[in-house]
């Protein structure tokens, strides 16, 4: 009782609620049309339903107790029933309010609001059907009990329940969005209430013509209009819509020009048809506002997505271009326009598409014909396009871009939509090139630096000898200007002249076989015991790094043309450039060698996990290195030995990954003695 009383309505809304209460038992007397029976149509048990659903259920006794009221004073007023009667079927239709409130708002939840298809069905079964089955079982009960106007419990409960059910259908859904609407202050546009008031007087019109005796073939003609209320006004149109029709049946019953009013034998079903009339009417416009609001939603959340995602993209730090299947573009982020100068519009009505006029507006003229090339293959193949190529930018300055394409397809693999990305990387491109030189230049500083320390060597020890000469020259030519000359002095000094000039050729000779290997010695080698010494030699090196080798060496390979020294002086600088070729690599590292007899030739490769050689050609040019301390030497002496004894050196990538050097040197037709 406490929770009650600390729960009571204001008194103006109680006294609103009795009111319409009386005034809706005066309807539903206005509407009894049948001989015999009390009401067609129960409109009180759409207000009472609406209301509990509205309100807290610790303040429901406030409006049983003044529903109660407003049950007896209608008795009194409109009904004539006995006292005991009327309570017992105010007690009915109390609880067939409570009942429907409390279902619904155990299946839906609070508030219900009638917005959707799932709360408009609930409601239909639940308000309009379930609970009416109250009200229809105790209030037959009483008119039979009391024996008001001779009714039976079973022909008065048919009749009962379906005008429990259509009084809630009718009421129920305006009294909701009324009280809704007028809490929301909704604003309706001036547009709107001209439509509106348009949409009622062809209501009116129309039901006025479909509800007169015999006027039109049948009633339902008016559900176009009600539909119409429903689809363009949703909840709103269809309460609006339900009052108009039942004030206009109300009007044409009590003037007894009603198509459903009919005589004695045919009253009864005129009766249920004028209730399924009404029923229908509600039930198919409280549909029709639910899909009609779901869909604006659905149309709300759709475009709240695409202005979310729009948003996303037009502030994400890249230019995004959305193209058809055939390539034709047909959106561009702000990012992209910007960086354009122009919009894609202003491609059309120049004689040729978008994507052809976006190429020859915008691509530097050097990367026309390669992205032709390649979009041309992307859009033939469905395969991905990614390129860097130079756009215009607005202002005339061509600029590095990066450029992917992407095609989106649908659960058929078909392609709907092709997503271009652009990311301006102008400068990341710029700062390689001037790195790219810096390096170059410091190569070139390094190459210069290593010649002049192998300069200075070989003045070193070309100096030393070139001195000695000098000295002993003095030195003879004094003992010679000697009176009389010392001969034997002078003999000897110049066979240390001698010595010295000799000593200064060797010096000579060796800096020359640097770089020009002799001809003159021809010898022959086994190469498969060559190289074995040569791995002997680097396998503690080889173990230090953590090299495996794999070698696959034919067991009857026949002699090769070249001195064993020189054969060796090569393999090692292959193993060894295969080895510092792998010392960043965090795989497998396994230096490969293979040797094997192709017809007057043995062909030695040996092969590396390193990542590559890119530019195999230059790497055999002299001072060309890709080592941060080489001179760039070894491979052209190495070229160089192979070649002179009428072999091959060249280079290829590897079958996985890495370098391939391969080598081959004819066999020696002459066995070695």
């Amino acid at each position: 009782m406490m929770y009650a009383w600390s729960h009571s309505p204001r008194f103006q809304h109680l006294a609103l609620f009795y009111l319409a209460y009386v005034l809706g038992c005066g309807f539903a007397q206005a509407l009894a049309i049948v001989p015999g029976i009390t009401v067609s149509i129960w409109p009180p048990g759409g207000v009472f339903i609406a209301t509990l659903i509205l309100t807290s259920p610790y303040s429901w006794p406030w409006w049983i107790l003044i529903g109660c009221l407003a049950e007896m004073t209608a008795q009194l007023v409109w009904f004539h029933s006995p006292l005991l009667a009327g309570l017992l079927i105010y007690l009915g239709n109390a609880l067939c309010a409570v009942v429907g409130a409390t279902l619904l708002n155990r299946a839906i939840g609070r508030p219900v609001r009638l917005e959707t298809l799932r709360e408009v069905l609930a409601f239909v079964v639940l308000g309009a059907g379930v609970a009416p089955l109250a009200s229809a079982t105790v209030g037959s009960a009483a008119l039979a009990w009391f024996g008001v106007k001779s009714q039976t419990f079973t022909s008065v409960w048919p009749l009962f329940w379906i005008g429990d059910a259509t009084g809630i259908l009718l009421v129920a859904p305006p009294a909701l969005v009324a009280i809704q609407h007028w809490r929301n202050r909704t604003q309706i546009s001036a547009m709107q209430w001209t439509e509106a008031g348009v949409l009622g007087l062809i209501f009116l019109g129309v039901a006025a013509l479909a509800l007169k005796y015999d006027f039109l073939l049948s009633a339902y003609i008016i559900m176009p209009p009600i539909l119409w209320a429903a689809v363009r006004f949703e909840f709103k149109g269809v309460a609006v819509a339900l009052c108009l029709l039942a004030l206009t049946t109300m009007a044409l019953t009590l003037s007894g020009s009603s198509q459903f009013i009919g005589d004695p034998e045919t009253q009864r079903q005129k009766q249920v048809m004028l209730q399924l009339f009404l029923a229908i009417s509600a039930f198919s416009a409280l549909i029709v506002a639910a899909i009609s609001r779901q869909h604006q939603q659905a149309l709300l959340s759709l475009q709240q997505s695409e202005r979310s995602l729009r948003d996303l993209v037009e502030t994400l730090p890249v230019m995004i271009d959305c193209a058809a299947p055939d390539g034709e573009p047909v959106y561009r982020s702000r990012q992209l326009r910007e960086f354009l100068g122009y919009e894609l519009e202003e491609l059309d009505g120049v004689g040729k598409s978008r994507l052809a006029g976006t190429i020859d507006t915008s691509v530097h003229p050097d990367d026309v014909a390669g992205v032709k090339e390649n979009l041309a293959r992307s859009l033939a193949t469905g395969e991905p396009f990614a390129r860097m190529l130079r756009l215009q930018r607005f202002d005339g300055e061509y600029r590095w871009v990066d450029t992917r394409a992407v095609p989106m397809r649908n659960a058929e693999g078909a392609i709907v939509q092709w997503n271009i990305t652009c990311l301006d990387i102008d400068g990341e491109v710029r700062a390689q090139q001037k790195l790219r030189l810096a390096q170059e230049r410091l190569g070139r500083a390094s190459q210069l630096a290593s010649l002049a320390e192998l300069s200075a060597s070989i003045a070193h020890e070309v100096n030393q000898p070139l001195a000695a000469i000098v000295a002993n020259s003095l030195a003879c030519n004094r003992w010679l200007s000697t009176d009389p000359p010392n001969l034997g002095r002078a003999k000897l000094t110049a066979e240390r002249i001698i010595r010295d000039a000799n000593s200064a050729a060797d010096v000579v000779s060796r800096i020359r076989a640097l770089f020009k290997q002799s001809t003159e010695a021809k010898s022959s080698t086994a190469l498969g015991s060559a190289i074995a010494e040569a791995l002997a030699l680097v396998a503690e090196e080889m173990e230090q790094r953590r090299i495996r080798i794999d070698t696959d060496v034919e067991g009857d390979l026949p002699p090769v043309s070249l001195d064993r020294v020189q054969v060796q002086q090569v393999l090692i600088n292959l193993i060894r450039n295969g080895m510092e070729a792998m010392d960043t690599t965090t795989e497998d590292r396994v230096l490969g060698i293979r040797a094997r007899r192709l017809g007057d030739v043995v062909q030695t490769e040996i092969s590396d996990h390193g990542p590559g050689v890119a530019v195999s050609g230059r790497i055999f040019e002299p001072f060309f290195t890709t080592k941060g301390n080489g001179m760039g030497m070894g491979l052209t002496i190495c070229r160089s030995i192979v070649e002179s004894r009428g072999g091959r050196l060249w280079a290829e990538k590897n079958k996985k990954h890495g370098a391939l050097f391969i080598f081959t040197l004819p066999v020696e037709l002459k066995a070695a003695p």
